[in-house]
């Protein structure tokens, strides 16, 4: 491409350049909780970092790294489009490696002697933007190649295609000066600010860098706001312990990042690969993502999106199911547990929210739902029959579940208990008495059931599930706890919950399978040994479940024991694997020579980072509101650590202002006309059941059957 030639405009593009500097510099005036937020990351940590734009696209990343990942870069609706760039100013490339490196909620700096660099991304617009200041005279950027399969110029732009996806790159100037094309990117002069990347068609591409050129300035500032206000507007926090304070902004915002808007609204059930929505995970997320965070028209649009997508073939198999996963292929109805959840969120976002318009929306896919599973799906005793794979312990590798547990797992029944009960009551609201009473009796006798055929009351566990011939399975897993509603005798429960948290409870969180089951297996990645899959439900640990395990321990007095845990995961965000996140999984025992575990997975799980603003809010904070009864019920449950805390949360039209010290906590309402019951701070309680209790430690059988075959060609996918 011949020299792109705009000289008559660079005056006033450098008038331009600085009036944007002086804009930037006036938006930083006013006071961002997020700039105090900063993570700085040294060349030897190297931490993943992301962004998302809330729509269809994401960027993944490692601070200092320039060589390239299978997941990396820029994903455009799961096709992974550009992996990544590189940088230069004059005529030398810059080294990430050399770089100081801060990640902010919005963006990140990397700064050299000569140079400092900024990534940008946009809200609901797929454009990234790159910043470059510096002395010299000129700015470049190159593009890894490594995903694109042709370079195309037309009417003086560079369109880079890549081998995924339907669209384009275009790469320009962050201001419209001239250029020179290089084999694999630009070099402009240093007054352009940096570059501009965009993805469509070409007519696309060419008008989203014009509208950022004119606009790009304020698009930043509205997305900073949209962040700064999530932890400000929605759900500040100030208390004794800052590291506590930036945990919880972090985890609210990199949460917030996997709420989008890709295929109508919904919630990513991960990141890099499970950039899509999965209703199982959409779901349990819902409460943290959604709930506590006061979002209450997202979660709304969510559930209606949802019911549109149910099986409503009366001649399926799966008719009445709300979908496992929806992405931009297809739509799989493969699990039980998906659509449990969606009723039981129906109801809670009700009792969050004060509003029952909705409700009459999706009322007729809740009694779908819940009348096909009755004459399809249930036993003689009431119980929800499915498939081996059909719970959240789904994986098959070559068409054999990994972790068998059909076809009456415990964590299903409770789930379907809760579909039963939240569907009496919202049928009930619907004016519908003859379901309501019909669900609540099958409820009740769900519940007589279940406490005679799954609770070994002298070993202190609940079978995990019912086997076909009606066996019990004694596999100890943690989907015990999540039983609870279905079993009277409360002594048994506190058994169950020592038990579980002293056998599957590490520091690090909490094991699908108990150490002492041959079938563990002490890593999640272990492939010289064994596929990774049959791991992956065989004791590797799930941090979605530190939620419910928390949560008993809370409910028994045992605050400073799940306060360990709560803290372990706050460090993680802060401190290891991907900046400000949760990751999915991570190894149950250390790898030999370490002393924690190796974090594996996706590095963003929506439900590991949701159950812990749930676990935060509605039971240490203990925020607990059912304005369907015009009552908001506060009981906390505080650890020692915590001396004084402020905070306040969205509960319908208002806001919930809470403040603890001295050993009590005062709030009010504003904004919304409901009885607000504060009850006494309770945190650590003295019991004969927990008395000496502790996490489970690595303790490993002498030999495990996994271990058996060596292959000196470690396995692959």
């Amino acid at each position: 491409m011949k020299p792109h030639d705009n000289s008559h405009m660079m005056k006033a593009n450098a008038i331009l350049a600085i009036a944007a500097a002086m804009l930037i510099s006036s938006c930083t005036m006013k006071e961002y909780r997020t700039d105090l937020l900063g993570v700085e990351v040294t060349p030897d940590e190297n931490r993943e970092y992301s962004y998302t734009d809330k729509k269809s696209g994401y960027w993944y990343g490692r601070t200092h790294q320039e060589t390239t990942e299978w997941w990396s870069g820029w994903n455009m609706a799961k096709k992974r489009v550009l992996s990544d760039y590189r940088i230069g100013v004059g005529d030398s490339m810059l080294d990430r490696s050399e770089a100081s490196c801060t990640v902010y909620p919005d963006r990140l700096v990397r700064t050299w002697d000569n140079a400092r660099e900024t990534f940008y991304m946009v809200d609901n617009l797929p454009i990234i933007y790159i910043e470059l200041e510096t002395e010299a005279d000129s700015v470049t950027c190159q593009l890894n190649m490594e995903r694109i399969c042709e370079v195309v110029t037309c009417c003086d732009n560079m369109f880079f295609i890549p081998h995924e996806g339907e669209g384009c790159i275009l790469l320009a100037p962050a201001a419209d000066c001239r250029y020179v094309s290089l084999a694999d990117g630009l070099k402009t002069g240093s007054e352009a600010g940096g570059f501009i990347l965009a993805y469509g068609t070409q007519d696309e591409c060419r008008g989203l860098v014009e509208k950022f050129r004119a606009e790009g300035q304020e698009l930043l500032k509205q997305r900073k706001d949209r962040i700064n206000s999530l932890v400000t507007e929605y759900n500040p926090v100030k208390s004794n312990l800052p590291e506590l304070d930036r945990a919880l902004d972090w985890i609210t915002i990199t949460m917030d990042e996997l709420i989008t808007c890709q295929q109508g609204n919904g919630i990513y059930a991960g990141l890099p690969w499970f950039n899509e929505y999965w209703g199982r995970d959409m779901f349990i997320s819902m409460p943290g993502a959604c709930l506590v965070t006061g979002q209450f028209d997202v979660a709304k649009e969510i559930l209606k999106d949802f019911a549109k997508l149910q099986d409503t073939d009366p001649s399926s198999e799966t008719y009445g199911r709300i979908p496992n996963r929806a992405n931009l292929e297809g739509i799989l109805y493969n699990t039980t547990d998906g659509t449990p959840r969606f009723v039981i969120q129906a109801l809670e976002l009700a009792q969050y929210c004060g509003d029952t318009e909705f409700l009459a929306d999706i009322y007729p896919a809740i009694k779908t739902s819940i009348n096909a599973s009755i004459a399809n799906y249930t036993d003689e005793k009431g119980y929800l029959t499915h498939a081996d794979a059909d719970t959240w312990m789904d994986v098959k590798r070559n068409g054999i579940p990994g972790s068998p547990r059909g076809n009456r797992a415990n964590d299903i029944q409770a789930l379907w208990y809760g579909q039963l009960t939240a569907g009496s009551r919202i049928a009930a609201l619907m004016g519908d008495t003859g379901s309501a009473e019909e669900w609540s009796g099958l409820a009740q006798t769900l519940a007589a059931n279940f406490e005679n055929d799954f609770c070994d009351k002298a070993g202190f566990m609940v079978y995990d599930h019912l086997n076909t011939d009606g066996s019990q399975d004694i596999q100890f897993r943690p989907n015990q706890l999540y039983c609870f509603d279905l079993i009277s005798d409360d002594d048994f429960k506190q058994r169950v919950t020592r038990r579980s948290w002293e056998e599957l409870v590490y520091p690090w969180g909490v094991a699908s399978l108990a150490q002492w089951d041959r079938q563990f297996h002490p890593q999640h990645e272990n492939w010289h040994y064994y596929h990774k899959d049959d791991a992956y439900h065989n004791g590797t640990i799930w941090l979605w479940n530190n939620g419910i395990a928390m949560q008993r321990m809370i409910e028994y007095g045992q605050v400073d024991a799940a306060w360990e845990l709560f803290k372990n995961m706050n460090r993680q965000a802060l401190h290891e694997g991907a900046v400000g996140s949760l990751s999915e999984n991570a190894d149950a025992h250390p790898r030999e020579g370490q002393k924690w575990v190796n974090r594996s997975g996706t590095f963003l799980q929506a439900w590991s980072n949701a159950e812990h603003l749930r676990v935060w809010y509605q039971h240490f904070l203990g925020i607990r509101p059912d304005l369907l009864n015009g009552k908001v019920v506060i009981e906390p449950k505080l650890p020692s650590e915590i001396t004084h805390l402020e905070t306040s949360v969205k509960i319908g039209d208002g806001t919930l202002h809470y403040k603890y010290k001295d050993g009590k906590v005062s709030a009010r309402l504003e904004g919304c006309p409901a009885e607000l019951v504060v009850l006494p701070v309770s945190g650590q309680t003295d019991s004969p059941v927990f008395e000496g209790v502790g996490f489970c430690r690595p303790d490993p059988l002498d030999s495990y059957p996994c271990f058996e075959t060596y292959h000196e060609t470690a396995l692959t996918y």
